[in-house]
């Protein structure tokens, strides 16, 4: 996992539990989220919300209920990137309607003293069965935040993880709900078949969309998200990563793990990986890295720093 720019909570976590999936204590209890909701809501009153503020103590009970549904752990101050970054992902997260919570800590809390790396605000952590699956940070586009969510979502539910908790807090409604705009018909049709885990659906829906507006660019990125879920939907990560180490001049053993990287988040590990196969290989094998190289390009977004840099990396590599 790639920590550039993370923050390091591992001392706030009692007893050095940081990371286990088990249910927290009290799972099950009373009407709300199955276990104790730790905390207390982002907003008092207003719209259902799947959005908590915690404090560092609290962490550990937030992690474990990444065994239940995916969990954001945003770490933010009061600086304009941070409310930038906080509210566009609490409306992400309560599109999810349940499919996803997240867990605000405060970086000015006076605990957030002993966490190291805590000034480099704002930064986000995703948890699946209690363990970093990705994090990010204000250098992520606006607009790649809700692919970031929604892949978090598919890769739960690739894991058996289908359940929706229900309402964490309320927060403020009227203005989120006022300026969403809602998804062209054939978009639409495609996210609902993702949140049902109906990829080929999905991937129909994104088709249609290019073939009545071959310029539909949201579509054209959509169906590449959706084909790289495809290819590793079946993929154990475990084997990939072995087979990749034993055969480095296996192209498609590269791509693979490259997959499967994008997908977790572990994007810088993905394009490093392929630009490195094209640095040590010729002929057939190299292009065909290339061409996947850049097919991941158009996966992430073009306007993601991290491609930019990426294309920089691989004009050397074939010049």
């Amino acid at each position: 996992m790639n920590t550039q720019g993370a923050v390091d909570l591992s001392s706030l976590a009692p007893d050095g539990q940081a990371g286990q999936a088990s249910a927290p204590a009290g799972a099950g209890a009373g009407a709300g989220a199955p276990g104790a909701q730790p905390g207390q809501p982002a907003q008092a009153s207003g719209a259902d919300s799947w959005v908590i503020s915690v404090s560092p103590q609290e962490l550990q009970q937030v992690v474990q209920l990444s065994s239940q549904v995916p969990v954001i752990v945003l770490i933010h101050g009061t600086d304009a990137d941070s409310e930038r970054m906080r509210t566009s992902l609490e409306d992400l997260v309560d599109a999810q309607q349940g499919r996803v919570l997240m867990a605000e800590i405060d970086a000015s809390s006076p605990e957030m003293a002993q966490a190291q790396g805590a000034d480099q605000v704002p930064v986000a952590t995703a948890f699946i069965g209690g363990r970093p699956v990705g994090e990010f940070d204000k250098s992520v586009p606006q607009e790649q935040l809700g692919q970031l969510v929604s892949q978090m979502v598919q890769l739960a539910t690739q894991n058996g993880m289908t359940q929706a908790l229900p309402p964490q807090s309320k927060r403020s409604g009227g203005a989120a709900e006022e300026t969403e705009q809602e998804l062209p018909p054939l978009h639409q049709k495609a996210h609902d078949a993702l949140e049902q885990g109906d990829l080929d659906a999905a991937q129909a829906a994104y088709e249609e969309a290019i073939r009545e507006n071959p310029g539909d660019e949201d579509a054209k990125l959509g169906l590449s998200q959706v084909q790289l879920m495809q290819r590793t939907s079946d993929v154990d990560l475990n084997e990939a990563r072995q087979k990749a180490a034993e055969n480095p001049d296996d192209p498609q053993a590269q791509i693979a793990v490259a997959d499967v990287d994008v997908l977790g988040g572990h994007v810088e590990d993905a394009f490093a990986r392929l630009v490195k196969f094209i640095q040590l290989h010729q002929g057939d094998d190299r292009e065909t890295v290339r061409a996947h190289l850049v097919e991941l390009y158009s996966v992430v977004g073009d306007s993601d720093p991290r491609v930019q840099s990426s294309r920089k990396q691989l004009a050397r590599a074939l010049f």
